[in-house]
């Protein structure tokens, strides 16, 4: 697409992006000396009078609504041949398409990230906008002030949140757009542009466009992955309610020290059948034997011998066992020896799944002054906690139940040992309605030896 080379008192310089209806063009306000994004209406549509209205209807909107993470509108205008412009705030940072096109990024940068485009969202919500197209593209950053900033652009699709239950054409951009966008009149609110922002997280922390299962990254912690997947839920009733609630979410995360700065773990997933039995020299914690053995219980190790447990035969199909980072209960960041059991670990991070299974970590650090910052199962009632001892540990145990109204239910657990060495983190998650924390605990063991070298 040709443009002037002076635009009004713009100088411009060259096309920084285009797309199927525009290209943008950097330029220069010589006047007030500073660079500019001019963005022309593509000629072809520009003899098509709804799509210059909606082009219209875009600076609307982005006068409209005032963020310091939104692009601004300056000045609208047409060129001579009568293709419209619009003149905008540039960013020289690039694109999150750029930066994504050199892999993942560091998770908490991606979190950092996914927030600031969400604030920039639930702006456009309070000024009663719904954006329907957010994608990589569109999400700029600037370097014009100090740490940068995310800018969240491009209106073109947006609609006014009070008529968003009567669209009757699919808009927006496959991967990021949500189920229900894909209904001609299906009814939108702002949580199909919750959805797109969960895509984007989820993105920008595994380097693959939507679609991909979240087991795909390297590195992600359980707590972040419940929060992406909530976003992504099929069902907007099952969402974060508001974009401000993600970003909340999102900003706790962060603030309370529950994502690592570097990866979390790799996980693996393989089948209980390559699992040997442990030998009976780890009794550190709970009796030598396992006394529901009879009644079809499978022990399970994870990979550095540290530690095992027995679960139900129904819960032991499939094992994560190359351990864990206690950072994601707040802790000190390292490498610690922990297992993941389960009937189905593809879903064990919906925070909504009913997949029956058990979480083993080691940390030194559970025995130290600093508390952990343990999962609130927000939907469940919670019990009060109660002392536990097994074996040589002893500590707390903290009950949900009848999560979701169903007979889901979660144990937390911390332990510590009398000597201070070293303290195990438990969770439980059952599906069944009955409680069986206990004799899990029961079965539980640590290999002292295998503990203090590492």
């Amino acid at each position: 697409m040709s443009i002037p080379s002076q635009v009004g008192r713009y100088r411009i310089a060259h096309p920084v992006g285009s797309g199927a209806f525009a290209t943008v063009w950097l330029a220069y306000d010589d006047e007030l000396r500073s660079p500019v994004a001019i963005k022309v209406l593509a000629e072809n549509w520009s003899q098509r009078a709804d799509i210059r209205a909606r082009f219209r209807q875009e600076a609307r909107f982005m006068r409209q609504v005032d963020s310091d993470h939104l692009v601004r509108v300056l000045d609208i205008g047409e060129l001579p041949d009568g293709r419209p412009y619009l003149v905008m705030t540039y960013a020289g940072g690039g694109t999150l398409a750029d930066r994504l096109a050199n892999g993942p990024m560091p998770v908490r940068e991606a979190l950092r990230t996914a927030a600031d485009i969400a604030r920039a969202v639930a702006v456009l919500h309070d000024n009663g906008v719904l954006h329907r197209d957010l994608k990589p593209s569109n999400v700029l950053f600037d370097t014009t002030t100090a740490g940068g900033r995310v800018l969240v652009a491009d209106l073109g699709l947006a609609k006014a949140l009070a008529h968003a239950s009567g669209f009757t054409v699919t808009a927006g951009t496959p991967g990021y757009m949500a189920p229900e966008q894909l209904v001609p009149g299906g009814g939108l609110d702002a949580r199909a542009d919750v959805y797109a922002i969960g895509a984007l997280t989820q993105h920008m922390m595994t380097g693959l466009p939507p679609g991909r299962a979240m087991e795909s990254a390297s590195g992600v912690p359980a707590p972040v992955e419940r929060a992406v997947r909530r976003a992504l839920h099929r069902d907007p009733d099952r969402r974060w309610p508001t974009a401000a609630a993600y970003a909340t979410a999102l900003e706790g995360l962060l603030a309370a020290r529950r994502v690592p700065a570097r990866p979390w773990l790799r996980r693996t997933r393989r089948s209980l059948a390559a699992v040997g039995t442990v030998a009976a020299t780890l009794v550190m914690a709970g009796s030598a034997t396992v006394p529901t053995a009879a009644l079809g219980w499978t022990r399970v190790a994870d990979a550095t011998g540290a530690l095992s447990v027995a679960v139900p035969d129904g819960w032991a199909r499939q094992l994560r066992d190359t351990g864990w980072d206690p950072a994601v209960i707040g802790l000190v960041d390292e490498r610690r020896p922990g297992l993941l059991v389960g009937a189905d670990l593809s879903d064990w991070s919906d925070v909504d799944s009913a997949t029956p299974g058990v979480f083993v970590g080691l940390s030194r650090a559970l025995a130290g002054a600093k508390r952990p910052t343990l999962p609130d199962h927000s939907g469940c009632t919670r019990a009060a906690d109660r002392a536990v001892t097994v074996g040589a540990l002893s500590g707390n145990v903290g009950h949900w139940a009848r999560c979701g109204g169903a007979q889901t239910s979660f144990s937390e657990v911390t332990l510590v040992a009398a000597d201070g060495v070293v303290g195990v983190y438990v969770q439980v998650r059952q599906s069944d309605g009955a409680d069986r924390t206990d004799e899990i605990l029961g079965t539980l063991r640590v290999h002292a030896s295998l503990v203090t070298q590492r």
